[in-house]
């Protein structure tokens, strides 16, 4: 029953981080699958098997490695020269992503609310201070109450668009992108998304004793990645190419559900996108504190700071400028864990000997040959 509960906390803490203010306002899925067409369905599929297979590998690996940090992640991956620059540019990043994040969070006080745009930016500042106070198992069990309900309304989604007479749409949906183009999106996705989740999922796997607890959570986290991109784009099919117009596309497809789902849905949205911007405050904060000659207790009021003056280029225009070019950087980073080894699991106290490579038996075992030193005494 524990493995049961930690596998599930794993795989929610592995969508939560993914589900962010992109994906969870339908930005992020519109840019890189839906507006390209019939060819969305598979492009989607190649990135849920990507999820699948390189989330639980790097979260493998962490663990074997004891990597407390993504630094320490990166470093192993790396070097230890090229591992700290890489961190160092997935910092900038992080701080870049969490800008967008905060823009969104106005986007849907500004566009479904009817609030301005500065009061989403301000309670979520607040809100993320305040929280940051109880540290990161907050911010876990948080996404272990949304997740769950994000997917049981993709499930309403999915039911609902079912009666829509564009509902086959997203089989037929014209494109005017090259096929190139298309096949690239996903990759550049699954790679962005996945350098960002390091920041979370590897202290997360550092610290569970279990392997393949971590394994199960990976997968089925992976799975449910796919299953809620598969669940928007088919929604959002159905509405192009009007859809395009919205800043918050999601909100707008919940709206037809009835003013209590539409409100149920942006609370959803903001806690995804809240829930991801603190968890990101938190590791960036961290790093900074390592690297900066500042008080502790002020880099995170300084660097909330940055994350309010960059937000306020708008939310839909800073997604599509940074995450194309964060995302195409980014694939270098999956290069290195795509060729990065599986080492062997270190084993536990008293178990198996090592084998011998040449003779396949235990090392240590059977006879041993002694090498003596003659010793030569001498006559009286």
């Amino acid at each position: 029953m524990k493995s049961y509960v930690r596998t599930l906390q794993i795989a929610f803490t592995y969508i939560g981080t993914i589900v962010g203010a992109g994906f969870a306002t339908g930005q992020e899925i519109l840019r890189f699958f839906t507006r390209y067409g019939h060819w969305a369905l598979l492009t989607i599929m190649l990135s849920a098997a990507l999820f699948i297979w390189l989330g639980t590998k790097m979260m493998v690996i962490a663990r074997r490695a004891g990597a407390d940090s993504y630094e320490d992640f990166n470093r192993h991956l790396f070097g230890e020269k090229t591992g700290s620059r890489i961190s160092l540019f997935t910092m900038v990043i992080l701080i870049g992503v969490n800008s967008i994040m905060l823009a969104g969070a106005g986007a849907i006080f500004q566009e479904h609310l009817g609030l301005p745009y500065q009061a989403g930016l301000l309670i979520t500042l607040i809100g993320s201070f305040f929280l940051l106070k109880r540290g990161i198992s907050g911010i876990m069990q948080l996404n272990s109450l949304v997740v769950p309900l994000m997917l049981t309304l993709s499930l309403i989604i999915i039911f609902n668009t079912f009666g829509l007479p564009g509902a086959e749409r997203f089989l037929f949906l014209h494109t005017d992108h090259s096929t190139f183009s298309a096949w690239m999106s996903p990759l550049l996705y699954t790679a962005f998304n996945l350098g960002m989740a390091q920041a979370v999922l590897v202290p997360l796997a550092r610290h569970t004793e279990d392997e393949q607890v971590l394994v199960r959570g990976g997968i089925l986290g992976g799975i449910g990645i796919g299953f809620m991109l598969l669940a928007a784009h088919f929604a959002m099919s159905s509405q192009m190419p009007g859809i395009l117009q919205y800043e918050v596309p999601m909100g707008s497809i919940a709206f037809r559900l009835g003013s209590i789902v539409q409100m149920i849905y942006l609370l959803l949205i903001f806690l995804e996108i809240f829930s991801t911007f603190v968890a990101n405050i938190y590791g960036v904060s961290v790093q900074l504190q390592q690297r900066l000659p500042v008080a502790p207790t002020l880099v995170t009021p300084l660097l909330m700071l940055f994350c309010y003056l960059f937000s306020q280029f708008g939310f839909s225009s800073l997604l599509g400028l940074f995450y194309p070019i964060f995302g195409a950087l980014a694939l270098v980073w999956v290069s290195m864990l795509l060729r990065a080894p599986l080492s062997p699991p270190p084993r536990p106290p008293g178990g198996p000997e090592e084998k011998d490579k040449d003779t396949g038996k235990d090392k240590g075992k059977g006879i041993t040959i002694v090498a003596v030193k003659p010793v030569i005494r001498g006559r009286k």
